[in-house]
């Protein structure tokens, strides 16, 4: 009887201590899935915040640009050989776009190409051909010379804007990435030399002579 009574109180008192050790797991997973949860809704809150930049297409890059520098000529007043009417929409900035990427095929990313394209308006990098510059085939007038003289009449603060805008529109988001600084070498200390002083002679050296 006393073991049967001590072997019922023994399950009672495993059920509870498993109890207990259920219990206290639930705790930790439940509080584990409310960290879990907490961290989730705050990466959903940082990555669902709309996206503000707006990707221009390469064909109205221009429109965009005489919108933030509306003193910028114009120079639309050509004639198209299609229609026979103003093609007010070939415009000086669009022309020098399409000559900075399909005619040089230089990158539009970086404020160094564009600067290159302006020194072949202003002469000083490489020279304009008339038989490729943009819309020479499709206009009346070839308005290579035209836009020469309009870029080489922009001021240096214009030209720097123009620079920065171009740039700014088709690299919303540069990489600020600056080369790592060497950290340089400590250079070694010379070793200095130990200065040896000659013994001053002293009062029996001159028995150490003796043989």
């Amino acid at each position: 009887m006393f073991k049967w009574s001590h072997r019922r109180k023994y399950k009672k008192t495993s059920r509870l201590l498993m109890g207990l050790a259920l219990a206290s797991l639930t705790g930790v997973v439940l509080s584990l899935g409310s960290i879990n949860i907490a961290n989730s809704g705050w990466w959903l809150q940082i990555n669902s915040k709309p996206v503000t930049a707006q990707v221009i297409p390469p064909q109205d890059v221009w429109r965009e640009v005489y919108r933030q520098l509306p003193s910028l000529p114009l120079e639309n007043q050509y004639i198209s050989k299609e229609t026979g009417e103003v093609a007010s929409n070939d415009t000086l900035i669009g022309r020098l776009i399409r000559y900075h990427i399909y005619v040089k095929n230089r990158p539009p990313l970086y404020r160094f190409d564009w600067k290159l394209t302006l020194g072949d308006y202003l002469g000083v990098n490489d020279y304009l051909v008339e038989e490729k510059y943009p819309s020479s085939n499709t206009l009346g007038q070839n308005p290579m010379e035209g836009d020469r003289a309009a870029i080489q009449k922009l001021t240096r603060a214009q030209r720097n804007a123009l620079v920065n805008v171009l740039a700014s529109i088709f690299n919303p988001h540069p990489s600020e990435t600056t080369p790592p600084t060497p950290i340089p070498s400590p250079s070694p200390s010379p070793t200095s030399q130990p200065t040896t002083i000659p013994r001053l002679p002293q009062p029996g050296d001159a028995q150490l002579l003796k043989p």
